[in-house]
């Protein structure tokens, strides 16, 4: 009896002493594992709260402006915003009554070409053409405020965007680091060769005194930084400051209302550009910038809410679709 006790003390013993001396591989992998997803974890809570607390998001279901009185855009000093392409020519023309054009498909079908043309000036963007296009949108182009992703789709076309005219002004504005003497990718140098052999076209790029005055204006009307919510200014952004400033009264045709995608009954899919029959819905586009956080997008139903104020201040008006005040 005694020595089968003492078998199985040394037994147990012997035992005690093993599991204290050997490592067990399983159970040491396990911990790592689960340090190494602890602190994974804490890295990427991290990250999700400096971004959410460095970065203004847009709430699409509670989208306001600030009813503020906007800045003078007749008080405004064009002279300096807009710097000559070549030469030391200044931006000085002025228009009782504008019509800005914009690039909807709203536009087709809507047979207003002759009135369009007959407006004192004419106001478009970017790249969307007139030829073939005559009689819904005119042929007749004033000004053209093309942003610097468009240099190229508009002077290699010069038949179309920079001889199709009797005068034409161009107005290019993007970032000074796109747009002025010495900047990567040689964006004005490609300006000025191709306008060079057109003396009836006059080209300007905007400041960046001027794009910083954009800048702030959407800071102003919206409560929103850009850069911090990761948004781009549209041309359609520009293009109304603009014509607010060269124009007494503007009529804009073929912008949709702010609320013009929330309210539509039925689904009714229509190109975001009226030259591009194939291309992306107009609404799909709006809502989709909106939205988004991911990237920088433009603000399209912001910028028409901020368009809206003005329009109660400003002589503008909007048809094809038609605005209405409460809008």
């Amino acid at each position: 009896m005694s020595r089968k006790k003492d078998l199985i003390g040394k037994k147990d013993l012997s035992g005690k002493k093993d599991l204290i001396g050997k490592k067990d591989p399983t159970g040491a992998t396990g911990q790592q594992t689960a340090i190494f997803l602890l602190l994974f974890t804490l890295i990427t809570l991290l990250i999700l709260y400096s971004s959410n607390t460095s970065r203004e998001s847009f709430q699409f279901s509670a989208l306001k402006v600030k009813h503020r009185q906007p800045p003078n855009f007749k008080r405004v000093d064009i002279r300096s915003g807009y710097l000559p392409v070549r030469g030391n020519k200044t931006l000085h023309l002025h228009c009782q009554r504008c019509v800005v054009i914009t690039s909807s498909s709203h536009l087709i079908g809507s047979h207003l070409g002759a009135t369009i043309d007959d407006s004192e000036c004419t106001v478009r963007m970017n790249d969307a053409p007139t030829t073939g296009y005559e009689k819904d949108v005119g042929s007749k182009t004033t000004f053209r405020v093309v942003a610097h992703s468009s240099v190229y789709r508009v002077l290699r076309r010069p038949q179309e965007f920079l001889n199709k005219t009797q005068e034409t002004t161009l107005i290019f504005w993007g970032p000074p680091n796109k747009l002025q003497e010495g900047s990567k990718g040689g964006l004005l140098r490609v300006i000025q060769h191709t306008t060079g052999p057109f003396p009836n076209v006059a080209a300007y790029v905007v400041s960046p005194g001027k794009m910083k005055t954009f800048d702030d204006l959407f800071r102003g009307e919206t409560g929103k930084d850009r850069e911090k919510s990761r948004s781009w200014l549209s041309t359609g952004w520009f293009t109304m400051g603009i014509a607010m400033e060269l124009c007494d009264r503007v009529h804009v045709y073929g912008m949709v209302p702010p609320n013009y995608c929330s309210r539509r009954a039925a689904v009714h899919k229509l190109a975001y550009h009226y030259y591009e029959p194939k291309g992306p819905d107009e609404c799909t586009t709006y809502i989709q910038n909106e939205r988004s956080r991911r990237g920088s997008h433009h603000r399209f139903i912001t910028e028409k809410l901020v368009f809206a104020h003005w329009a109660s201040l400003y002589n503008i008006t909007f048809s094809h679709p038609r605005w209405f005040q409460d809008q």
